[in-house]
């Protein structure tokens, strides 16, 4: 929901990535930011409403982005998808950072500035394996923001780390980051940081995207 910057550089960076894109706007001239070559459907009108969101195919969606320049209209549009069409993966943007920490708290992820934006909600929109945000001189080593399927909720950090045999010292928790210590629980929502050699990084996203192994 949203054509503007955000929303036009989302759509675009989904479709090449293979994905099928709906993207909603109040006004059509916006869609000509997705470009002649954009493969996907547009639809006008506001993206809480449910006529709409239907129009967009939501009911098949995997996933949504609230991207609108109003935060009162991505929370309504995004708290209407995850709580009505039960679509799990479900981000909206919000300005204020103050309601941003309480959207969070009741389990819609948010996040804000452009490009930020736009890299952040593709990492929630598409869930599996991992974005590496740091590589060394050499790029032998990495550190990997990861997805961790929710099978790990409950697991302490240090079992995480145990498991993928390498650190993670951060967590990335209600848009604040957290060293955690031997105690630190994985929570619904968190993303992790995992450093790694390179050649493990295959490894340790096939081992977050399935529910830990019973002993």
């Amino acid at each position: 929901m949203g054509c503007g910057r955000v929303g036009a550089m989302l759509a675009k960076g989904l479709e090449k990535r293979g994905h099928t894109v709906a993207v909603i706007d109040v006004n059509v001239e916006a869609f000509r930011r997705l470009g002649p070559d954009f493969g996907g459907t547009t639809v006008k009108g506001v993206g809480f409403d449910r006529q709409v969101l239907e129009a967009a195919g939501i009911r098949r969606a995997d996933g949504f982005a609230a991207v609108s320049s109003g935060d009162n209209s991505n929370i309504l549009a995004a708290r209407v998808v995850r709580e009505i069409y039960h679509v799990e993966n479900v981000v909206a943007r919000i300005y204020d950072q103050g309601r941003a920490a309480v959207y969070e708290r009741l389990g819609i992820p948010t996040v804000a500035t452009v490009r930020w934006t736009v890299l952040q909600v593709l990492r929630r929109l598409l869930p599996a394996g991992s974005e590496p945000v740091w590589r060394d001189p050499t790029g032998e080593a990495r550190l990997l923001q990861v997805h961790v399927n929710s099978g790990w909720v409950g697991k302490r950090i240090r079992d995480l780390s145990r498991a993928a045999d390498a650190p993670i010292p951060f967590v990335l928790r209600v848009g604040r980051g957290l060293v955690p210590d031997r105690e630190t629980i994985y929570q619904d929502g968190d993303l992790i940081y995992v450093a790694c050699m390179t050649e493990r990084t295959d490894e340790i996203e096939s081992l977050f995207a399935t529910p830990p192994q019973r002993a």
